[in-house]
């Protein structure tokens, strides 16, 4: 058998979580649950979370698409609690041997040395200083890291260091830190850029099971701002027939939060994201799931994806024009920048490490 096939869950042991299925790895040979002949109804448990922990020799990973406006970021976690159906990540799950469904869900990989690992990369003999990108694969605010305390611990190293970070989040965890983030804002050395897809709660459940609220990610949208923090709203992705009608109110309601700046991503249907989208929508959406995949489509060549660089954010076509130019329409309606003020690199200083001993002279 095909290393894609769909291992479809029954709802009661998926309660809460975003995929459907728990697609096998393109990587491993194709898993099946046994029936042990007895057709006897069985309750199966529900799916928890477990954590692994792993020890890097780097965590800064570089990358040079011309797509991405960073060269550099960190990943304190790999898979996503969050379970955003929509996740471009997930297909990273395959090369750890898991499935880019429910285990990338719930199988996290937590990396609790990553901050003492960044203060050793950053003080490297020629290193230079550039914006390091925080949240651009999976979420460095989601519900495990309010115990494991890597992000944080991380923007304590960068901001010793007075590096610059930008950071992508759902996760109003973030505001646990804005005594940190306040302090590096002030040197013109952070900006966050907060993720808004939807407004309404039903849809936000159903496609991103575990973010908070979006009311909720609004008021940490105003906090963070309150205390000086440059925020940025990202509808990010934004869902043909599903989220499409939202962009205005949503950058309306980020505006009234404090957000000056707003971004958008079109939905991205990477290798096993889009079986998996596609369970969800004959789940969720039965009524229009046709409808949705042909706007996809239409933007991609026929295809659910094309992933040429200049064309895999946004699509191409009638309907990725039209919602271009919707959003920036809004933008400038609702006085808001496209980007937020460029970070400082200029500041950057090599503390003194510990058992090092201060110059006499």
């Amino acid at each position: 058998m095909s290393g894609d096939v769909s291992l479809k869950i029954d709802a009661g042991r998926r309660r809460g979580r975003g995929a459907v299925s728990n697609t096998t790895s393109r990587y491993e040979p194709s898993r099946e649950e046994i029936q042990d002949g007895w057709e006897i109804d069985e309750e199966r448990a529900a799916f928890r979370t477990f954590v692994e922990e792993e020890r890097p020799r780097s965590v800064i990973t570089r990358n040079t698409s011309p797509d991405l406006p960073f060269d550099r970021s960190i990943n304190p976690y790999r898979g996503c609690e969050h379970g955003c159906i929509y996740c471009f990540a997930r297909p990273t799950h395959a090369y750890l041997g898991y499935s880019p469904g429910l285990d990338f869900e719930t199988r996290i990989v937590a990396r609790p040395l990553a901050a003492q690992v960044l203060d050793r990369e950053l003080r490297k003999r020629g290193y230079a200083p550039a914006v390091m990108a925080m949240g651009t694969n999976t979420d460095p605010y989601q519900p495990v890291e309010r115990q494991y305390r890597i992000m944080r611990k991380v923007l304590e190293v960068l901001r010793d260091f007075r590096h610059p970070v930008a950071i992508v989040t759902k996760g109003t965890l973030i505001e646990r830190d804005i005594d940190i983030l306040g302090e590096m804002a002030a040197d013109g050395l952070v900006h966050v850029g907060l993720s808004v897809t939807t407004l309404d709660d039903e849809t936000s459940r159903r496609m991103e099971p575990r973010v908070p609220r979006p009311v909720r990610r609004l008021k940490t949208m105003e906090r963070l701002a309150s205390a000086g923090i440059p925020v940025r709203v990202m509808m990010a992705p934004v869902v043909p027939s599903i989220t499409d009608h939202e962009i205005e109110h949503i950058l309306e309601a980020s505006r009234d939060s404090g957000a000056t700046a707003a971004s958008w991503i079109m939905l991205r249907l990477p290798r096993e994201v889009s079986p998996l989208f596609r369970e969800w929508l004959e789940e969720h959406y039965p009524d229009r799931a046709a409808r949705v995949m042909a706007r996809v489509q239409e933007m991609h060549g026929g295809q659910d994806y094309d992933a040429q660089w200049g064309k895999r954010m946004r699509g191409e076509g009638f309907y990725a024009e039209i919602i271009a130019q919707r959003f920036e329409v809004a933008r400038k309606r609702f006085g808001m920048a496209e980007s937020l003020p460029k970070l400082r690199t200029d500041l950057f200083e090599v503390p003194l490490a510990k058992g090092d001993q201060l110059a006499l002279f």
